[in-house]
């Protein structure tokens, strides 16, 4: 069963001017995918770029206890030998998915609609997480649950041996849920139906048509309705993966705060369903420049110059939430140094991902002398153009939480540690010799 181990405190101090080049790790999300996809197509995948963070790496196990072929060849360069929609082969071992959400939710789904059996797991953060998100609607596949309290992990599946197609509509923003009843969907007979009332992001949809299934997307009365066609033959691919907007999200960010600064961050994903935060920092003032736009792998990339500026607080529409919700961390670290107040509304998805995401960035910024107000559903900051900083934040084994407290050091006027950097691992593991290389005093303890 995962654990943790010892905690490894983490201090960031006031930075220099933050300069040079920053090389961004692959996409998370579309690693996770085409790994599961590539496991289900029939021959050999190539994939470049990819992320080779813990998360990932926990999805490529579990690929391999699935029955497929996962090997790496070089720096993010893996070869994933599939074996087939309804091929895979019953793990002879627990799933351990470590910290990640969306790999555990994406494996159940892709081994949701054939005959076997598979016990997954996870890292203390990930046992707290609801599954019943994911299993609920798989179960109308025929797939049956049998997990902790509160559908948790230790969770047991049950494969459906006589899968039928579903039509389901989302109850919350989430690609995790959408994109798990979709690779449910490609074992299961006739048309799956996805309805979403917001559009999350697209990753699934794209890759899905690349690797050959039959897949559309309309929009009608209900929201955006995508179909899919079961029992497809995948076909592998070459797969290269763009960089990370999520792991971008930090060194921008700490340009924009760190005053002087001045980078570039080539090569990211300006895919729409994920660019909120960029659409945000734009809106508040921010000096991004989008160079050298174009296409990899099926997806829209630009190289990122990003230079200090002056900020100013907005307000962030709610209909925004699913293409950032994953940096509202950081915006709000941001938001701190902006002048005037942020208002980040219909954000209550963040009290259910690796913490309780509203909850631990409204404590530590209050330690480190920021105002601010919260509810279920809403974080508002009281920007000050500085911040005093000099507190110990709690991470709660969350590493965009970590991350963002340690940027927030860089530019605050006292130090800011947190209890524990180790789980930065889990998807950026070269975030401290990155930052540190554009000039961040970033150090151990």
């Amino acid at each position: 069963m995962s654990g943790h181990g010892p905690a490894q405190p983490m201090t960031a101090r006031r930075s220099g001017p933050l300069k040079g080049r920053a090389e961004i790790p692959g996409d998370k999300s579309i690693s996770h995918r085409a790994l599961i996809l590539g496991a289900m197509a029939v021959g050999e995948t190539q994939i470049t770029g990819l992320l080779e963070g813990q998360d990932v790496l926990d999805t490529a196990k579990a690929m391999r206890a699935f029955g497929a072929e996962v090997i790496q060849h070089g720096p993010g360069a893996w070869s994933v030998h599939g074996v087939g929609v309804g091929g895979f082969a019953e793990p002879a071992e627990v799933i351990d998915c470590g910290n990640s959400g969306t790999g555990v939710r994406l494996v159940m789904g892709a081994m949701a609609t054939s005959p076997l059996t598979a016990t997954f797991t996870g890292d203390g953060s990930l046992r707290k997480r609801p599954m019943g998100r994911v299993t609920d609607p798989l179960a109308l596949f025929g797939t049956r649950a049998y997990g902790r309290k509160g559908g948790r992990l230790p969770m047991t599946l049950v494969g459906a041996a006589d899968p039928v197609p579903v039509r389901y509509t989302v109850p919350m923003p989430s690609a995790q849920v959408k994109s798990a009843v979709l690779l449910a969907g490609l074992n299961a007979p006739g048309q799956t139906v996805v309805i979403e009332r917001e559009a999350t992001r697209d990753h699934s949809e794209r890759m899905l048509r690349g690797f050959g299934a039959e897949l559309t997307v309309e929009t009608g009365a209900e929201g955006q309705i995508i179909t899919l066609t079961g029992q497809p033959e995948l076909r592998p691919q070459t797969v290269a993966v763009p960089r990370d907007p999520s792991s971008a999200a930090f060194p921008v960010c700490a340009a924009l705060i760190v005053e002087g600064s001045d980078i570039l961050v080539p090569g990211v994903s300006r895919n729409p369903t994920r660019d909120g935060l960029y659409v945000t920092l734009l809106e508040m003032g921010a000096d991004i420049a989008f160079e050298n736009e174009r296409e990899e792998g099926g997806e829209p990339v630009a190289d990122l110059r990003v230079r200090a500026s002056a900020l100013t607080g907005v307000e962030v529409p709610p209909e925004r939430a699913p293409s950032m919700i994953d940096e509202y961390p950081i915006l709000s670290v941001v938001a701190a140094f902006a002048e005037g107040s942020t208002v980040m509304r219909g954000v209550k998805e963040l009290r259910v991902k690796e913490s309780d995401r509203i909850d631990a960035m409204a404590r530590g910024l209050e330690a480190c002398g920021v105002r601010l107000e919260e509810d279920e559903d809403t974080l508002i900051v009281h920007g000050m153009g500085r911040v005093p900083g000099g507190a110990t934040c709690a991470t709660h084994l969350d590493h965009r939480i970590a991350m963002s407290f340690l940027v927030l050091g860089m530019a605050a006027e006292a130090p800011v540690t947190v209890d524990d950097g180790s789980p930065i691992a889990t998807s950026f593991p070269a975030f401290t010799d990155l930052m540190a290389g554009l000039g961040a005093d970033l150090a151990a303890g």
